[in-house]
Formats: structure tokens, C-alpha cells, sequence
């Protein structure tokens, strides 16, 4: 698999990661009373632990500049000190919080059964394949979007960025603005973290690691998918 083929691979995974269930979580179709299950079982399979994901890539990387880059990432995930805020986990709580969510029940959340096993994929694909496949599952996918071609392409169509006061949380449900710290946080770091996680994959991923890459992605997109799926049905919503 050569560079060309492998980046439009990547783009392909990303491409759908696309929910049918997303535009009623986005259009305040989800009643307020059980909105708290899909930012739990958020905190639950990947926010809470992020940084931790995106360490087992570091410290399997033998190249240089990626591991600077993911030590970059970890270090502003897990304190915040690039952006001059707080560790994202705890600016994530700010959401719950915001809307006047009992926080006590994100230490004891229970996934659902597609939650359990979209975390079991993430760590089993970023402990146990390889720096690549760790960093690509963490650096493209969890943190990416389907509108990844954009970061590429400047004519491709780029991921929508909306007025914080029409942020659907504030729109839909009355969260208070300032508890968008955490989406005011991705505006300013996002663009960088975009690039180095490109520039790892299509510049440092050798050809005969490429396979098991796609690989990974190919297998925790399938169980994002049922992940979301789980949470839909969990709030209420059908296709």
C-alpha cells in the first residue's frame, strides 16, 4: 500500500465515522432527563482516559519528532498547559455540570454494551499493534471527525464550526456559555493536533505497518458505530 493509497484508506475510515443518530442529539431531540447517559458513557469509554490512550502511543514510538508530538498531546490533555486551561477531563465535566448533572454518577458509570466493547477495541488496539496503530486510533479517529479530508484539502469541506451561542447545548438545553470551555479549548489547539496526526501517519508509518493501521481503524470504527447505536437506543431515539 503505497502513501496515496493509504492516506485515502484513513480518509475512508473517517468518512463514516458518521452516526444516524447524531443530527437528533445535535437538533434537542434527546429529552434533557436522559442526555446524561451519552455524556457518561463519553467519560466512560475514552474522555476520562485519553490521555492514557495517547501515552501508550508515545511510549511505543521510536521516532523522535512524532513522540514529541504526542508527548505535546498528552501533556495538554492531561494538564491543559498548552491552551492555559485545565486537564480536558475535567473541562469536559464542565458540560454535566452546566446542565445540572448530578457529577457523583460519572465514578460509577456502567457502560452499555457497546460502550464496553468500543473501549475494549481501544485498548487493545492501542496497547498490543504498534505505535502506529495506537496513534492512529487516538490521534485520527477518536480525536478526528468525518470532515478529516478538509484538514488536508483546502477545497474539501471543513469539519462546522458554529457561534458558541449556537452551540446546540446552549441552543437545545440552556447551558450557560461559559461552561463551553472545553469547545473553546479544541477551537484553539485542534488545528495543531490535526496536523501532527497527519504528518505521523503519512510520513512516518512505514509501508509494511500501513495494513495493520487500517486495520485498527477499520475495527474501531465498526464498534463506534454499535457504541453509538447503544447510546441512541439508550435515549430514546430509533433509526
Amino acid at each position: 500500500m503505497d502513501r496515496a493509497a493509504f492516506k485515502n484508506r484513513l480518509l475512508s475510515v473517517m468518512e463514516r465515522k458518521d452516526h444516524w443518530a447524531w443530527p437528533m442529539f445535535t437538533g434537542g431531540q434527546v429529552p434533557k432527563e436522559k442526555l446524561h447517559i451519552h455524556f457518561e458513557q463519553e467519560w466512560a469509554t475514552y474522555v476520562r482516559d485519553f490521555p492514557v490512550l495517547v501515552g501508550w502511543a508515545y511510549v511505543q514510538c521510536p521516532v523522535v519528532s512524532v513522540r514529541q508530538a504526542l508527548a505535546a498531546n498528552v501533556y495538554e490533555e492531561e494538564t491543559g498547559g498548552l491552551s492555559g486551561g485545565r486537564p480536558h477531563p475535567e473541562l469536559f465535566l464542565e458540560y454535566p455540570k452546566g446542565l445540572g448533572m448530578d457529577l457523583s454518577r460519572f465514578e460509577r458509570v456502567t457502560l452499555l454494551p457497546g460502550a464496553a466493547s468500543y473501549r475494549a477495541i481501544l485498548d487493545e488496539t492501542t496497547r498490543h499493534r504498534g505505535w502506529a496503530a495506537a496513534a492512529a486510533v487516538t490521534t485520527i479517529f477518536v480525536e478526528g471527525t468525518r470532515y478529516e479530508r478538509g484538514e488536508l484539502d483546502a477545497d474539501a469541506e471543513k469539519r462546522p464550526e458554529v457561534p458558541l451561542t449556537e452551540h446546540p447545548l446552549v441552543r437545545h438545553y440552556g447551558l450557560p456559555v461559559e461552561h463551553l470551555a472545553l469547545t473553546k479549548v479544541h477551537r484553539a489547539v485542534e488545528g495543531g493536533h490535526r496536523k501532527d496526526a497527519w504528518d505521523a501517519m503519512l510520513d512516518h508509518v512505514g509501508e509494511s505497518d500501513r495494513p495493520t493501521v487500517i486495520e485498527a481503524m477499520e475495527e474501531v470504527l465498526d464498534h463506534w458505530l454499535d457504541y453509538r447505536d447503544d447510546v441512541a437506543e439508550a435515549v430514546g431515539l430509533a433509526e
